[in-house]
């Protein structure tokens, strides 16, 4: 009997841990318990589930085949099971195109940005924006654009000021839900100057711009990408990418991963959420 007594007392005394950030915190500042200071907790606590949305393109999607493999389709395993991700991510899509997709034409106006008519959601933001099933207070939202969005050519073509436009109407909508937006610039393919890998991508300003805009953390997902090839001495390369390490972590091209690259990607991304005190980290295992 005393020793059931003292085992309720001490479940009643031990703190509850509901796995929310407080909306009033900051991105930065805040972070989730360590696994080692949780407490014991209850069924219905256990059961709750941070989501962890994800938008982007064909480097963070999940795969249909072989390869490529997108970063997002490694990125639920590095958390414990009160996260789950949802990877909204579409090979192939600008950020225009995935928030409108056939909507935007091929015409250009006199900005030079392709027309987008009429000007209505894809499917797949709506569901992110429902009120009962998509973004709920608590949840992140990941956006990665910035591959496609260079193409000189109607429908994928979109400029700087509308990229952090679009970029920031996002963050908006997450953040108007309760949900936490990240921005991250685009991640960089492999491109050696000699033995040495270098950044290739655009839309850099314009992802850190957003994020000084409207307060959401930027992960500078493209310097740390030819960062690692370089940890990785992935560089000399002679253009063949089918062998040796830069074939066992890209496809046979430079820009989309093999399995293990994209683990690889994943990883770098979640170490940028513990380096820059991101609430997200205390979720990871």
């Amino acid at each position: 009997m005393r020793k059931l007594v003292l085992t309720i007392a001490t479940v009643l005394a031990a703190p509850m841990f509901t796995g929310a950030v407080p909306a009033s915190a900051s991105l930065h500042e805040t972070a989730a318990p360590s696994c080692a200071a949780r407490p014991a907790e209850s069924n219905a606590t256990a059961a709750a589930t941070v989501k962890v949305w994800l938008a982007g393109d064909s480097t963070m999607a999940d795969p249909k085949s072989s390869c490529p493999v997108g970063w997002g389709n490694k990125f639920d395993p590095l958390f414990n099971d009160q996260v789950t991700v949802v990877n909204k991510a579409v090979s192939g899509r600008s950020i225009q195109t995935w928030l409108y997709e056939s909507n935007v034409t091929r015409t250009k106006n006199s900005a030079g940005e392709c027309v987008v008519s009429p000007n209505t959601y894809t499917q797949r933001w709506l569901d992110m924006l429902d009120p009962a099933k998509g973004m709920q207070p608590g949840d992140y939202l990941f956006i990665q654009f910035g591959i496609n969005d260079g193409d000189p050519n109607c429908p994928r073509h979109v400029g700087p000021a509308r990229y952090q436009s679009l970029l920031t109407t996002m963050v908006d909508a997450a953040k108007s839900r309760g949900a936490h937006p990240v921005l991250l610039t685009p991640v960089a393919a492999i491109t050696c100057s000699g033995s040495t890998a270098v950044g290739n991508r655009g839309f850099l300003s314009p992802t850190t711009a957003a994020g000084t805009a409207t307060g959401a953390p930027v992960i500078d997902l493209h310097k740390l990408s030819y960062t690692l090839y370089n940890t990785l001495k992935l560089c000399p390369n002679n253009g063949d990418y089918s062998k040796g390490a830069v074939g066992a972590f890209f496809c046979n091209d430079h820009t989309h991963f093999e399995a293990a690259g994209a683990d690889q990607i994943a990883r770098v991304v979640a170490k940028a959420l513990r380096d820059q005190k991101i609430g997200l980290a205390g979720y990871l295992k």
